[in-house]
């Protein structure tokens, strides 16, 4: 077997590779892992719908330690869990990871459709009432999104004075067909705050509409969206928006982070510092953290079980800490703890003057909840470096 890991790659695979190719550069640079480099070779595109094709063949052919990948969708997964390789993954795709003990990710298996403070204190931000929530019908994801925000804001509308005001968890993917009548309902309902469960392009073209309809100035809460250049190039059309940032914002003081380690090699090796990018970084983290814990006598066993000894893993502080020992299983509202974070924990920046600007203390940017408490409150601030 050959000391390699290749990605299993989709058309956001570039950005991906560039943060795995950038820390490898930076562990290759220290001496590697017992004396052998970190490779990414060769890699893969799935062309978005190939995913199970590309897994077959990465499992047949048996010569690679270990696989990364940032797929849109993800049905090769468990072809790859099932033939016992480490998988390190853009964490999207939680109900291809739920219950596979050998794939890793920037985030452990995560509820898309459980109650969560995080969007009714983010309306508390821009002193919201009435929040509207989209969803698209094709991904269960999104649509658990999409209702996930609802039931959080009413559960909490007595603390917050929000309501769900409109919510549609059933749009078109890529919205083909437009998005008018959708916010003319939500203008007739008097949504003062929107919570999207879109991707990016699907954002642009739901606040053009609000645009031309005269919402423009209704603050929305982007998922996919943390793009200066993409913001830049938009003009003032996101001016006002929130948007949710899974790892420390670049507009937080790094501190002890490896946030300057990603800016110093993803600059050194010629790529671009990007969202995508911090999420390749951290997942070859977490590959690098499991060699090391596993020893000098590595197999992939050996990995798997080492990085599920790992109780508090952070990336260095880029990340709110993961118990890979229990969190590789959805936890559930009637049971939030056992296979939850201890900590509930988000970012967040606004965009001002087509810039970002970070959403409360730079030198602690986790908003943090205590998942074992789910009554209302203010979130505390948090640093895991």
């Amino acid at each position: 077997m050959k000391g390699k890991l290749k990605h299993l790659a989709a058309f956001v695979a570039s950005r991906f590779d560039a943060g795995v190719k950038a820390y490898f550069d930076w562990r290759n640079s220290e001496g590697g892992i017992y004396g052998r480099k970190l490779v990414l070779d060769p890699e893969l595109d799935d062309a978005l719908m190939q995913n199970q094709q590309r897994a077959l063949e990465i499992v047949s052919a048996n010569d690679v330690f270990g696989v990364f990948s940032a797929a849109q969708y993800a049905n090769g997964y468990k072809t790859i869990s099932d033939a016992g390789i480490p998988l390190y993954t853009w964490a999207i795709n939680f109900n291809e990871m739920n219950g596979s003990q050998s794939t890793f990710g920037n985030a452990p298996v995560t509820c898309a459709g459980c109650i969560s403070r995080s969007v009714p204190y983010a309306g508390t931000v821009v002193k919201a009432k009435k929040v509207a929530s989209l969803g698209y019908g094709i991904s269960q994801n999104s649509k658990d999104c999409a209702n996930s925000v609802k039931n959080s804001v009413e559960k909490y509308s007595d603390k917050t004075g929000q309501t769900a005001a409109y919510m549609n968890d059933n749009l078109d993917f890529g919205l083909p067909n437009g998005i008018a009548p959708e916010v003319t309902a939500m203008k007739n309902a008097g949504v003062d705050f929107v919570s999207t469960c879109l991707d990016l392009n699907g954002v642009k073209t739901l606040e053009t509409e609000m645009a031309r309809q005269g919402m423009g100035d209704v603050p929305v809460l982007h998922a996919n969206t943390y793009d200066k250049d993409y913001i830049k190039s938009a003009g003032d059309l996101f001016e006002g928006d929130i948007v949710g940032v899974s790892f420390r914002p670049f507009e937080a003081d790094a501190g002890d982070s490896q946030l300057s380690k990603y800016t110093e090699w993803t600059s050194k090796g010629g790529y671009k510092v990007s969202e995508l990018g911090v999420e390749g970084w951290i997942n070859a983290d977490i590959a690098y953290q499991g060699l090391k814990a596993a020893g000098p006598n590595f197999t992939r066993e050996s990995v798997i079980a080492a990085t599920n000894q790992m109780k508090a893993f952070t990336a260095g502080g880029l990340i709110p800490a993961i118990d890979w020992s229990r969190q590789h299983e959805f936890p559930t509202d009637a049971d939030p703890v056992s296979h939850g974070p201890v900590d509930d924990c988000r970012a967040f920046v606004r965009v001002k003057n087509q810039q970002f600007e970070l959403v409360g203390d730079k030198a602690k940017p986790f908003l943090c909840w205590k998942t074992s408490d789910q009554s209302w409150s203010e979130p505390t601030s948090m640093n895991f470096s």
